[in-house]
């Protein structure tokens, strides 16, 4: 699904004097490297500060332990993504709120947030699905309007820019009070083990997270308040501030993958192609398709012999998962969520191919498709 030995021998002698000089530092955790990523990704992203941490999933935990919620506050998140989303809504003794998504975007439904939305709401958090944003300006007006918190769920869209209504153009994770990304190593911008951050604009809220992340620490040995241990070591902060150099460039070539599946899979009839919203850019982190009129199982098992691989985001939705068992939501709550766990496939996608590879992947899945 993703080549990184290939993309790793592109970069190799950067990535490597990059953690030679960390080897000859010795300084693994908290290294001035660290400090320099953070201030990198910040300048990238057009933010005041990045604060990174050990994984995604904790970047996500962190924002909102440093954003104060109590026991039963409600969270607005879709039920079409990675479980990581509500786990730590869970995990904190909140009450995760699943809603539906748009079908063809598969990005949280504005329509279906301002919907859920009761006195105990504290906050959204809008995934952005598969590369592209969700539609913040419309997500911004309800947050506003009911005083709610925006945590942006960034980890698949790292590098996508949103452009407003006035024709300000700014990047998905910033418009909200935090985002937060991932850079677990098949990411857009990934690592060669662990990572996270969390980005805002919000100094104060910036000191909190800091906070929170290092031991609930004021000062060494005084902690005011419960917090986590959860940091990005020095070797994978100075791999990443190699490859942030190439993101976008990463991007442009996952987008020429996605056009060129795009126009080889055109006018095919239980096929459609991954929407792209007007209002953000996409980076593809995945090239999703959804399928009609043909089973999924035998499509994958067929591309499988072909020794194409494939992959299914996701199967099961949130709200029919066990762990998130609610008498609110039954089967046949969120038609559009249902209908794409049933009917999405991906597709390999990354920075790394040669036009062989591409023509053999797309002529083999018209085939099965057509047969």
């Amino acid at each position: 699904m993703v080549d990184l030995k290939t993309q790793y021998d592109r970069i190799k002698g950067e990535v490597d004097a990059a953690i030679a000089e960390v080897l000859e530092s010795t300084q693994f955790i908290k290294g001035p490297g660290v400090k320099k990523f953070e201030d990198s990704l910040a300048a990238y992203m057009g933010v005041k500060d990045v604060i990174s941490c050990a994984n995604g999933t904790d970047a996500l935990q962190i924002a909102m332990m440093a954003l104060g919620y109590q026991p039963g506050d409600e969270i607005i998140t879709a039920s079409f993504t990675y479980v990581a989303t509500a786990e730590v809504i869970a995990l904190l003794k909140l009450k995760p709120v699943l809603v539906e998504v748009n079908p063809d975007t598969f990005t949280i439904d504005p329509a279906a947030i301002e919907a859920a939305i009761t006195p105990k709401t504290r906050g959204i958090v809008p995934v952005h699905m598969f590369g592209q944003a969700a539609d913040m300006e419309a997500i911004l007006k309800i947050a506003e309007k009911h005083k709610l918190h925006l945590i942006e769920d960034n980890a698949q869209a790292i590098g996508s820019e949103i452009t407003l209504s006035n024709g300000h153009k700014v990047k998905s994770g910033t418009l909200g009070t935090v985002g937060t990304t991932s850079f677990f190593p098949s990411k857009n911008l990934g690592c060669y083990g662990d990572g996270g951050a969390m980005f805002t604009n919000d100094t104060a809220l910036a000191k909190q997270i800091r906070i929170v992340a290092n031991h609930g620490q004021t000062q060494q040995y005084v902690h005011d308040e419960i917090g986590v241990n959860s940091r990005l070591d020095t070797l994978q902060a100075a791999i990443l501030n190699v490859k942030l150099k190439y993101l976008d460039d990463y991007a442009a070539r996952r987008r020429g993958v996605a056009d060129f599946y795009d126009n080889a899979f055109k006018g095919l009839a239980n096929v459609q192609t991954p929407a792209r919203a007007p209002y953000s850019t996409h980076v593809f982190h995945q090239y999703t398709l959804k399928l009609s009129g043909t089973n999924r199982d035998e499509v994958r098992n067929r591309l499988s012999e072909k020794g194409i691989p494939s992959m299914i985001y996701y199967p099961i939705p949130l709200h029919l998962q066990k762990a998130y068992k609610d008498s609110r939501y039954k089967e046949g709550a969120f038609p559009n969520t249902e209908q794409l766990c049933k009917s999405v496939l991906s597709l390999p996608i990354h920075t790394e191919f040669e036009p062989e590879e591409l023509e053999y992947i797309a002529e083999t899945f018209k085939q099965i498709v057509q047969s």
